[in-house]
């Protein structure tokens, strides 16, 4: 208990948590896939519309956005399973 309340006023004098905690719940993990679906869908939008288009310059913008939206997920996943981003890395 000692644990706990030492924790929530570090979280509330500081405004951030030190280090994650142990468990996700529930609303937490639906929040996250939620991050994840938005950011897929931000993907396919960005990428479809860039083959809908003629513009040389829209494409680009395009192109940049889709990879942007595509870093953000990859960081959520990666912050997910940090084991997995290692392994990844390894191979690359």
């Amino acid at each position: 208990m000692e644990q706990q309340n030492s924790f929530n006023n570090q979280q509330q004098s500081t405004g951030l948590m030190k280090q994650p905690p142990e468990m996700v719940s529930v609303k937490d993990s639906l929040y996250l896939a939620d991050m994840l679906a938005w950011n897929l869908n931000a993907i396919k939008k960005a990428h479809f519309f860039a083959t809908q288009c003629k513009d040389p310059q829209i494409i680009d913008a395009l192109n940049r956005c889709g990879l942007m939206h595509q870093r953000h997920y990859d960081t959520i996943l990666n912050h997910l399973d940090p084991n997995q981003a290692q392994t990844q890395q390894q191979f690359q």
